[in-house]
């Protein structure tokens, strides 16, 4: 397959066949089922199944409220399709629907937290599609209809809405509206505009434009105030060519027959149609101060360049992420559904999306944190004409968005579990964010605003190479390929990898002008360790982790990663040999483990075999130092076999004494020790030691050896589920990071953002 670029909604560049590597890599798609509840005796399986599963039955037979108790209805929503009007691309069908409803699940689980699967049903029958979805209600809390053609997505909508005691919801209609809604609040704000009086024009008769207008008239725009056109102009009263119901309930006494004439004068244009719909022309005859909703993807109806070579006053808007203002529907979706499973509604209505848009506008006028300003390159946004919608990697978003939408359910009666603590509701969205997502994100969003020089020593190597394509078209900065120019471009080309975009350098060591001097870097390290002048220069030529290193310690690259086709300890030990220790630190591995919503630290997961009490306290010093940087307040725990002195041991005294070192330096952290791991988890269990320091469970643990350490994260995560990044490498003067031996090009993406994010 041609290596054709394309370029996604969000903005990045990558060939068709990245794309369907990354669908198919792994276990082919995007979604698995993994159970809840233990499997591992014959008791659980009785619990789970016969004869344990017939009490739950029974309970549900008498009351189905229960269903949302006992099983998983109240966390699941179906995405479902006929695969009629796929993204842009059309009517292809059931099958070829599947990868983006697979995706749209996914969407569902990273930013609400809800369980959903896809069902793609093999029919372009509108009642056969009705009747096979209606029946599914006991098995969901909720169905949001996806990819469905105009006009059959709104009696598919209207018909299963009236029947099924569940949100039914058309994202393609509702979701556009509903954020065009929220940036239309805060838009009419800044012109200082009313409701009442303000002239829409909505260009796109589709399910979304009639969404969109239906949305803005329920709040509080006057229906002769918007002119809605399509393909054929105004749609006006009398007017019969082009025309059904919904657009007919929606026509209007006007003069307007073309586009032209229905935005003279007018405040607003919404546009979900085609790419340059709105002229520049027609742009000069509107209002002062226009709002321009140009939504159309990937190119809409006009640029925000186009738009201010003729109007400096207007507020713009697209779809696009590489543009201020995205009418992103993830904005939407997740949180809506959040909130109405939460409170258990039947339906999701008008007042729910419109508190929805309300809770989105608001958001958009607080002071943003840093995850906000990182997609601004930096650049801290404030309320203004550049930004009147939040953006999607917002983290307020699932504490802001779902307890306005639940209240709007519990206000307008819908709502069949009312949520009694508001505050505590909040709390608890707070924690159902992806620790390992929301971890990345906050590293990507600091390298953003400082985009870095990686090197990425295996440069020749298929997954390193794909890593700094996407290294560099995620703007976290430039990468150096380590190798022979012509294998590289001849590996890219294979992979269907462009590498000649700008940011991605090729350094062959052999041929590099550094070479002679890197040689005598190394020369001058290893002299007076029994290496000669021509030894330093042949580990220079042919070993790319000396070459990259030595480019790392002589300033020509920020920081480095390799590992994937050597051992770590191999790969460290070039790296130590080329780069110092940087002052008042030590040099350890810690990792990431990220499981069931916990974030814990571990070290040292890679440098120190056998640490002795001195070791220990400065291992705790740096992992807590490393908690810190990646934004947790350390909470260290010393581990051992042992707690608080039982049973006695010699390996358990050493812990001891680490922590009375700690205590001797005065450090500014929670630590306490010796205490076993459960004991360090579970505050439960640390309830029975009272005199315990630790003030909630345990976030960095301090293993007693290197063995234990990584023993312990690598059953973690085969047999525990639990996503580990890491070791990172830290405590080095220049940062560099060592992925495990064929490591996924996304592992190396990670791991070289953290490199440019520098953890030490």
């Amino acid at each position: 397959m041609p290596a054709t670029d394309k370029t996604s909604r969000t903005g990045l560049s990558f060939t068709e066949q990245e794309a369907l590597q990354f669908h198919q890599e792994g276990r082919p798609g995007k979604l698995e089922i993994s159970p809840t509840k233990p499997m591992a005796t014959q008791r659980d399986l009785s619990l789970a199944y016969s004869p344990g599963v017939a009490v739950p039955v029974l309970a549900i037979s008498e009351d189905p409220s229960r269903a949302f108790d006992y099983t998983t209805r109240g966390n699941m929503v179906a995405v479902i399709t006929n695969g009629s009007a796929i993204l842009g691309l059309g009517n292809l069908g059931a099958l070829a629907a599947k990868p983006v409803m697979e995706g749209k699940a996914v969407l569902f689980k990273r930013f609400a937290d809800i369980d959903s699967i896809d069902l793609e049903v093999d029919t372009q029958d509108v009642d056969a599609f009705i009747n096979s979805v209606r029946y599914l209600g006991p098995s969901f809390g909720g169905i949001n209809l996806e990819d469905i053609k105009a006009p059959d997505c709104f009696i598919i909508e209207q018909q299963l809405r009236e029947m099924m005691d569940i949100p039914v919801f058309h994202d393609d209609q509702h979701g556009t509206a509903i954020i065009a809604a929220a940036g239309l609040i805060n838009a009419l704000h800044l012109t200082g505009r009313e409701m009442k009086d303000t002239k829409v024009v909505c260009n796109g008769a589709g399910a979304a434009g009639i969404a969109c207008i239906e949305l803005v008239k329920a709040m509080g725009i006057p229906h002769d105030n918007v002119i809605l056109c399509d393909t054929k102009g105004a749609i006006y009263k009398g007017r019969t060519e082009g025309m059904n119901q919904w657009k007919s309930a929606h026509a209007v006494e006007t003069d307007a027959r073309s586009l032209y004439d229905a935005v003279k004068g007018a405040d607003v244009f919404l546009g979900v149609s085609v790419k340059g719909a709105l002229t520049p022309d027609m742009l000069r005859v509107m209002a002062p101060n226009p709002i321009i909703f140009a939504m159309a993807n990937p190119d809409p109806e006009i640029t925000p360049e186009e738009a201010a070579e003729v109007r400096d006053d207007a507020i713009v808007a697209t779809g696009r992420s590489d543009y201020p203002n995205q009418v992103n529907n993830v904005l939407g979706f997740p949180y809506i559904f959040r909130g109405a499973l939460d409170v258990q509604a039947t339906t999701i209505n008008d007042e729910m999306k419109v508190a929805c848009a309300h809770a989105l506008a608001e958001l958009a006028r607080e002071e943003v944190p840093d995850e906000v300003a990182a997609a601004y390159r930096g650049n801290r946004p404030k309320f203004g004409p550049e930004y009147i919608i939040p953006v999607p990697f917002d983290p307020r978003l699932i504490s802001a968005i779902p307890p306005a939408v639940a209240q709007a359910a519990m206000d307008s009666g819908v709502a069949r579990r009312p949520i009694v603590d508001m505050d505590r509701y909040r709390e608890e969205l707070s924690a159902r964010r992806d620790p390992v997502a929301g971890t990345l994100q906050r590293i990507f969003s600091k390298v953003r605003q400082m985009p870095k020089k990686v090197v990425f020593a295996e440069g020749e190597e298929e997954p390193v190479i794909r890593a700094a394509a996407s290294f560099v078209a995620q703007g976290l900065g430039e990468a150096i390929l380590i190798g022979r120019e012509d294998e590289i471009k001849q590996m890219a080309q294979s992979a269907g990898v462009d590498i000649n975009r700008p940011g991605i350098t090729v350094q062959n060591a052999r041929l590099s002008n550094r070479n002679k001097d890197y040689a005598q870097f190394l020369y001058g390290r290893l002299q007076r360790k029994g290496y000669l002048q021509r030894d330093c220069q042949r580990l220079v030529n042919n070993d790319r982790n000396y070459f990259g290193a030595i480019m790392v310690a002589r300033g020509d690259a920020d920081a480095m990663v390799t590992g994937l086709t050597r051992n770590y300890s191999v790969a460290l030990d070039t790296v130590r040999t080329c780069l110092d220790v940087k002052p008042g630190h030590r040099v350890i591995g810690v990792s990431l483990c990220l499981a069931r919503g916990r974030t814990v630290l571990i070290a040292d997961t890679a440098v120190i075999d056998m640490p002795n009490s001195e070791e220990l306290a400065d291992i705790a010093e740096e992992a807590a130092h490393v908690a810190r940087k990646l934004g947790y307040e350390p909470r260290v725990a010393m581990l051992a076999y042992s707690t608080f002195g039982h049973p006695r041991g010699e390996r358990s005294e050493r812990v001891q004494e680490a922590v009375k070192i700690l205590d001797r330096r005065r450090v500014d952290f929670e630590y306490d020790g010796e205490m076993a791991a459960d004991i360090a988890l579970n505050m439960d269990k640390m309830g029975v030691y009272p005199f315990c320091r630790l003030t909630g469970p345990a976030n960095v643990l301090v293993m007693p050896a290197f063995h234990s350490a990584s023993i312990s994260t690598k059953m973690l995560q085969e047999l525990g589920g639990s996503t580990v990044i890491g070791p990172l490498l830290v405590g080095l003067d220049k940062p560099v990071q060592i992925v495990p031996m064929g490591a996924k090009d996304s592992d190396i993406v990670n791991m070289a953002a953290i490199a440019a994010f520098n953890v030490t």
